[in-house]
């Protein structure tokens, strides 16, 4: 593995932490409309880079298929999208502004499922950049270092209000601002590990490359729609999330065709 490819991997995560540093700087309490903002741009972020960072790419490598070409990015989507259901049941979570945990019954403190909700967001992002580097790295599938590195940059720039997004209301809940600052910079340092694990995984087994595009376009559209999505149409009505969203959406679609 490269430096490049390294340093690829950890741009996301800074992106995390810095943002899980806004708890040093703000105040106790994000405002209602700024969080739905920043909840709906990382859901339009995540939405380009699942198509023209990943389902796009996966359906090109496939190409050899000709009108089934669609096939590998349709059965990695599902798969991805059951992969992330079934997580969701088997792992103890508790999602921002809701009081009811979901998952098995557990006794674990309200800062941990939070975290454990977080990153389980997170880690369809990670298997993203580290399926897209795997890409790069086999030399066969087009993807250049430069695609690579604006999936990267789009990660990053949207993870940054996330890491807000959890450090902030721990520290609302009591927790303090070193404590909401960890919690917040380990949610997202699951996206480098699942990156690492899936650049080893993917080139073991390149033919196999556009399953795993797809199935984590899947992962992280399961994310979108199951999360996110209902986070910022919460409450009263406001059309800032969509708004946001579809800013979120045109960044991350520009910075894949510009820099790729």
């Amino acid at each position: 593995m490269t430096m490049e490819v390294f340093k690829g991997l950890m741009i996301p995560f800074l992106g995390t932490t810095l943002g899980s540093a806004c708890v040093f700087v703000m105040k106790d309490k994000m405002n209602e409309l700024v969080q739905r903002a920043l909840t709906g741009f990382a859901a339009g972020v995540m939405v380009a880079a699942s198509i023209w960072s990943l389902l796009i790419p996966a359906m090109e490598q496939s190409e050899e298929m000709g009108s089934f070409a669609f096939v590998p990015a349709a059965v990695g989507f599902l798969a991805g999208i059951f992969f992330l259901l079934l997580l969701d049941e088997i792992i103890p979570h508790l999602h921002m502004n809701s009081e009811q945990a979901e998952g098995p019954k557990s006794n674990l403190k309200k800062s941990t499922m939070l975290v454990l909700a977080v990153a389980l967001h997170n880690l369809p992002e990670g298997m993203a950049v580290g399926v897209v580097y795997a890409g790069f790295l086999t030399g066969k599938t087009g993807i250049t270092l430069m695609g690579a590195l604006a999936l990267s940059f789009g990660i990053a720039i949207q993870n940054f209000p996330e890491g807000a997004i959890i450090s902030m209301p721990l520290k609302a809940e009591g927790v303090s601002r070193g404590k909401a600052f960890l919690y917040g910079t380990l949610s997202g340092a699951v996206e480098p590990i699942g990156a690492f694990l899936t650049i080893l995984l993917a080139e073991q087994v390149t033919p196999f490359l556009p399953y795993f595009l797809s199935f984590a376009a899947g992962a992280m559209i399961y994310v979108v729609v199951e999360e996110l999505i209902p986070e910022m149409s919460e409450g009263e009505h406001s059309n800032i999330g969509t708004i946001v969203f579809s800013a979120g959406f045109v960044l991350m679609m520009a910075l894949d065709v510009a820099l790729g």
